[in-house]
Order: structure tokens, then C-alpha cells, then sequence
């Protein structure tokens, strides 16, 4: 008897620990991993497993939701960037990355910005964790499980919510291919095209020993409006040869792709020329305009090669002329229509602010 009273409190110690193991059995943390291109914010749901990775979570809050809503169980929400050159820019990029998680949560599930704890972080890497603690049940109260009932909590409810998310996988990547701003209100930082300004030089002009510079002001992601440069003057041979022109060419494009990388275009030129490479010279004017294409080519972030061409029609009057005893003789005036590639280029872009 005197055993059995010495082994009761041994037992009573040892049952403690296992109880506030199983209560802390009673919560866990279920985590979901999105990961993002490195330099960039989009929240591009086909990259690697986000997809996977959101309709799972998806599901988690479609069951949950009462008490995500009801406050008993926060999201956290935890963004890294190291891909940026500053702390500053690395930190901003991961606040924006943040919001794009939680918006698809909100827009989709119905949650607002209070449901979500969120902290962002200018190091480890390019992604966006999410965390969720899951309540046991019987820790839930009853207003918050019915809450979770009518949310879905059973599991022909889960695939169903599974289902749902796959039906709207088509249209969730286009609205993060497309969208603009889908920031939480913490925040307020809105997406850019990743710069407003950049300088132009045709590098194939310049090889010609005709100088050229141009400036580009892209309105947004999409449309970008150029105004290029070029000017030359060269005589030799006792002013027996020469050649000279001006050039000034408007353009508008559109920027397409995913990385707004390839875009099409139309442009307009106009012009003067003066050329004598033989016994005949040419001086007049020409305009004309075209459809442009092209593709840029990121050498970093502040520069990239401009991959250009034009077709469509230019018109071209002049006046010929000789020089005899180094006086110019006119010997009369031409036109001439062209139908072609008129305008070819590659230029190196200067992004003047990222």
C-alpha cells in the first residue's frame, strides 16, 4: 500500500508533460511556399508549384474561413527579396510581393487585410511564405465551427473547392499577367514598368559615322512613345564628295509578352539629304512612315539592345547636280517612291529610373 502511495505522485508528474504535449498536438502550422522571378514582383501563378501551392491554401481557408474571419486565427504572411541592388528596394519589393499573395486571398476568398499578419524582409531569397494554425475542433467555439461548416468543412466540400480553383486557374493567369495594382492598403506601392524614362543611340547609325540619340517615355507597361534623332555632315575630296542628312522619327509602340519584351508599332519620318559619293549628287527631302517591330534584350537593369525594323513607304524629292570647277551645275529634279524596309536599328536603351 505504502508503494502504491509513493508511485501515485511519480505518475501524476509524468502525466503533466504528456498533457501539454497533447494540447499542443491541438494546433498546427500548415505552411505554403510561393515563389517569385527574381528582380520582379508579378505574382506569376503558373511559376514553378504556386499554382499547387495556392489551391491548396485555397482549400485551407474555404475550410477555416469562419475562424479566419473571426479572428481566432490569423495568416501570416512573411515576404524575402535579396535579388535587389539596396536594403530600401529589396524590402519594397517583398511588401509588394506580400500584398499580391494576399490579394488573390482576398479578391477570391472574401478575406480582408485584418485577417493577415504580415512582415517583409531584404534577404534569404526570392518568395512568400504563408502560414496558417490550424485550431483542433474542440478548441474552436461553436459560433466559429459553424462558421467552418458553412465554409466547407467536410471533405466533399475540399475537392469541391479544389475543383473550383483549377475551373479558375485560366483566368487567375491572366489577371496576373495583365493586373496593375492589386496592393493590400497597408502599403500603397503600385507596380511600374520598371522605368518612365530611357536614352536611345542606334549603334548601326553610329557605325556610319551618323550620330543618333533619341529618348523614349513609356505611359505605362504596355505603351511607350519615341521621338529618335540623327544628324550628320561630312565633305572630302575639296568638297567634290560629300554627305550629309537629318532625320527626325516619331514612334508609338505597344509592348506584348509577359515580360513586355517583343512589341509592334507604327512610325513616322521626315527629313533632308545631301549626297555626292560620284559624279552625280542628290540633294532634297524625304518623309514617310510604317509598322515597326522589334524585341529588347536585358543586358542588366539599366541597359538593354533594342532589336528593330520598319516596312512601309517613303517618299524621297530631289535635285541632281555636278560640280564642275567647284561650282554645283543642277541638271535637273526626281522623286522616287519606296515600298520596303524602311527603318532598321539596333539600339542600346539607357533606363534613366528604375
Amino acid at each position: 500500500m505504502l508503494k502504491r502511495l509513493l508511485l501515485l505522485p511519480l505518475f501524476a508528474l509524468l502525466t503533466v508533460p504528456l498533457a501539454a504535449q497533447d494540447r499542443e498536438a491541438l494546433q498546427t502550422d500548415s505552411v505554403y511556399e510561393f515563389r517569385f522571378v527574381p528582380r520582379k514582383d508579378m505574382f506569376f501563378i503558373p511559376y514553378r508549384d504556386n499554382l499547387a501551392e495556392l489551391e491548396r491554401l485555397s482549400a485551407l481557408v474555404a475550410r477555416y474561413k469562419g475562424a479566419i474571419t473571426g479572428g481566432q486565427t490569423p495568416i501570416f504572411v512573411d515576404a524575402y527579396c535579396n535579388s535587389m541592388p539596396g536594403k530600401a528596394e529589396n524590402k519594397a519589393v517583398a511588401r509588394t510581393r506580400a500584398n499580391r499573395v494576399k490579394s488573390e486571398l482576398i479578391l477570391h476568398q472574401g478575406l480582408t487585410e485584418e485577417c493577415f499578419v504580415t512582415h517583409s524582409y531584404a534577404d534569404k531569397g526570392d518568395w512568400v511564405t504563408v502560414r496558417v494554425t490550424v485550431p483542433h475542433p474542440t478548441e474552436v467555439p461553436a459560433a466559429t465551427r459553424a462558421g467552418n461548416e458553412e465554409a466547407g468543412e467536410n471533405t466533399m466540400e475540399d475537392k469541391a473547392a479544389e475543383i473550383a480553383m483549377k475551373d479558375k486557374a485560366p483566368a487567375m493567369e491572366k489577371a496576373a499577367a495583365t493586373e496593375k495594382v492589386t496592393a493590400a492598403p497597408e502599403t500603397g506601392v503600385v507596380e511600374k514598368s520598371g522605368h518612365t524614362l530611357a536614352l536611345r543611340a542606334n549603334l548601326l547609325r553610329w557605325a556610319t559615322l551618323t550620330p543618333d540619340l533619341g529618348i523614349e517615355w513609356r505611359i505605362n507597361r504596355h505603351v511607350g512613345i519615341l521621338v529618335n534623332g540623327s544628324w550628320t555632315s561630312w565633305s572630302w575630296s575639296d568638297k567634290d564628295r560629300r554627305y550629309s542628312l537629318w532625320k527626325v522619327s516619331p514612334e508609338v509602340r505597344y509592348y506584348i509578352g509577359k515580360e513586355n519584351r517583343g512589341y509592334l508599332g507604327v512610325m513616322y519620318h521626315i527629313g533632308e539629304f545631301n549626297c555626292k559619293l560620284g559624279a552625280t549628287g542628290r540633294q532634297g527631302d524625304y518623309q514617310g512612315s510604317g509598322i515597326t517591330g522589334g524585341y529588347l534584350l536585358e543586358l542588366n537593369r539599366a541597359l538593354s539592345l533594342d532589336f528593330h525594323a520598319g516596312i512601309g513607304y517613303t517618299r524621297a524629292e530631289y535635285d541632281k547636280y555636278k560640280v564642275t570647277d567647284g561650282v554645283r551645275v543642277r541638271e535637273g529634279s526626281d522623286s522616287k517612291n519606296y515600298w520596303g524596309i524602311n527603318q532598321l536599328g539596333v539600339t542600346l536603351v539607357w533606363k534613366l529610373n528604375q
